[in-house]
């Protein structure tokens, strides 16, 4: 594991509510994240802001872009009710676009305090991915890890994207680690999505065998398990890799876990279910779910598995689309949930009220949405809250 750092950082820009100092360097050598006392909190913690990308790229969503803006106005409604919502768009033209669309569904001016704009131009908006990974230390200071971003292995024209994690890092004025492995004598980024990733903030990191292992998905070829649970330990504080075989039929991601399975609580795991034994489905998750109830978190004991139904298969123009209620959001007591129209929807949303009952739960339809293969805990970011 090598940490290569930042020696030095233009000024940030200013916020709309304070001035930030300039992003500073992190240390060198071989202090890393962990060893300096940073860990990745856990998704319920408090946060400052969600961090979104305004839609523009049609191809995402073929045939069907149209209530694509609309939906993510109705997300950043809820979000910005929650926390600071940071909306990343294209240019000054594609910001009175979002602009116009937020105040034709009242989002503005109501919530224009809430709202900030950047000028960022970007390849896709799946922030959960190509955004930074935030991580915070024993102080409260917050940094960003900066892990390379290639679209999944799946696209050519992501290196926009990539540029994602510095520009927040500038602006923020956040330190920088930046997410590096030595293998064969050379130095090399180390690819890593925040969706194939979830953590409980106490030393429990849940990914899929599928993302991160399979020699398919083209990630960080040559990498071994070890070299990746001794990277993840020292980035972002991870002390146990909890190793899920694959991902839900549909994910073009190579298995991401933010559809299959989500931590609510520090040994608490919600966990997709399905009971159709003729879903292609049913198998993958059962295999899952027997791994989970096998699982200990790092003082040995047992999780608590929860199991969360999963909707009627979503088929659009012959395509079965990674619909599922797991890939939902949650923001400083407030939980979007995706919803599809289906007569398991309320069921979904009483689980997670039950795992969370001091939290608000709001259904977002995503129907349309995930045409583009992703929902709600794709296309957001959370960004912790600084002590």
């Amino acid at each position: 594991m090598h940490i290569v750092p930042k020696r030095q950082r233009p000024a940030a820009a200013a916020l709309p509510e304070r001035r930030r100092p300039a992003a500073t360097a992190l240390p060198d050598s071989a202090d890393s994240p962990s060893a300096l006392g940073y860990r990745m909190p856990a998704e319920w913690e408090p946060q400052r802001a969600t961090w979104l990308a305004w839609p523009h790229n049609r191809s995402d969503w073929p045939g069907k872009f149209a209530p694509i803006p609309y939906v993510y106005a109705e997300i950043a409604r809820h979000l910005a009710r929650a926390a600071r919502v940071e909306l990343i768009v294209n240019d000054a033209e594609a910001e009175e676009r979002a602009r116009t669309i937020l105040t034709d569904t009242n989002v503005l001016p109501a919530l224009e305090t809430r709202i900030g704009f950047h000028r960022w131009p970007t390849n896709r908006g799946w922030l959960r991915d190509s955004g930074p990974i935030f991580v915070r230390d024993q102080s409260g200071r917050v940094a960003i890890t900066n892990w390379k971003f290639n679209a999944w292995a799946k696209y050519r024209n992501w290196q926009l994207d990539n540029t994602l994690p510095e520009k927040i890092a500038e602006v923020r004025g956040y330190g920088v680690f930046e997410a590096a492995v030595e293998m064969k004598g050379h130095v090399r980024p180390m690819v890593l999505e925040g969706g194939s990733i979830d953590v409980n903030g106490r030393g429990l990191l849940l990914t899929t065998e599928e993302c991160l292992l399979s020699p398919v998905q083209q990630r960080n070829p040559g990498m071994t398990r070890e070299q990746i649970e001794a990277t993840l330990g020292r980035m972002l504080g991870v002390k146990k890799v909890l190793w899920l075989e694959r991902g839900i039929v549909g994910d073009d991601t190579h298995g991401h876990v933010d559809d299959i399975a989500r931590f609510t609580g520090p040994r608490t795991v919600l966990a997709a279910s399905e009971d159709d034994p003729a879903d292609p489905n049913h198998p993958i998750l059962k295999e899952n779910l027997k791994r989970l109830r096998k699982m200990t978190d790092t003082a040995g004991r047992a999780l608590e598995i929860v199991t969360l139904p999963m909707p009627a298969p979503v088929v659009f123009k012959g395509q079965r689309v990674p619909a599922s209620y797991a890939n939902f959001y949650i923001s400083n007591r407030t939980v979007l949930v995706p919803t599809f129209d289906d007569p398991n929807d309320l069921k979904a949303l009483n689980t997670i009220q039950r795992v969370l009952p001091k939290h608000s739960i709001v259904p977002i339809y995503c129907g349309d949405l995930i045409w583009g293969l992703g929902a709600i805990h794709c296309m957001t970011q959370q960004e912790p809250a600084e002590k």
